[in-house]
């Protein structure tokens, strides 16, 4: 075997060698733009998606606001609700006290306690004003100036 021979036999493999190399570089480099198309196409799915989701932001936005202020509204209503419910259980606690006959007398209730005292104040204010007027009557019948008697009585109150 010649020497020649044998050195166009490795030019052979050598290049043979590098055709492979070149094929397997051919196909890594088809692999990776494979892989950069699906990436290219994943991101722009989810760039289109994030799009989407910041047109939406400002109408979710307002929504939330309006929800806000309508659970705000709802709130003075049940707070309105409720006083008038307390009121209302007040009132039926005072007029059911009065009326019961089966309540038991011996326990004083503090609310009827002073309703009885305000109701007392005001037959008392009612008896004052009554004779009240009838003394003013009689002042005006005997020729007195009214007038200046409600002034001095008025002033002395002042003083």
């Amino acid at each position: 075997m010649s020497f020649k021979y044998l050195k166009d036999k490795f030019k052979r493999s050598k290049e043979k060698q590098e055709d492979v190399e070149e094929v397997v570089i051919d196909v890594e480099e088809m692999q990776e733009s494979e892989n950069n198309s699906e990436l290219e196409e994943r991101l722009n799915l989810v760039m289109s998606r994030i799009s989407e989701i910041e047109n939406d932001i400002p109408r979710i936005k307002m929504g939330i606001d309006t929800l806000k202020s309508q659970i705000q509204e709802i709130r003075g209503e049940i707070d309105s609700l409720n006083k008038t419910i307390k009121d209302v259980m007040m009132l039926y606690e005072v007029v059911s006290e009065e009326i019961n006959p089966f309540r038991d007398t011996s326990r004083s209730n503090p609310i009827l306690s002073e309703i009885q005292d305000i109701k007392k104040v005001i037959e008392d204010l009612k008896a004052e004003i009554a004779q009240i007027k009838a003394d003013l009557r009689l002042l005006s019948s005997h020729g007195m100036d009214v007038e200046s008697v409600i002034y001095e009585v008025l002033s002395e109150g002042f003083e």
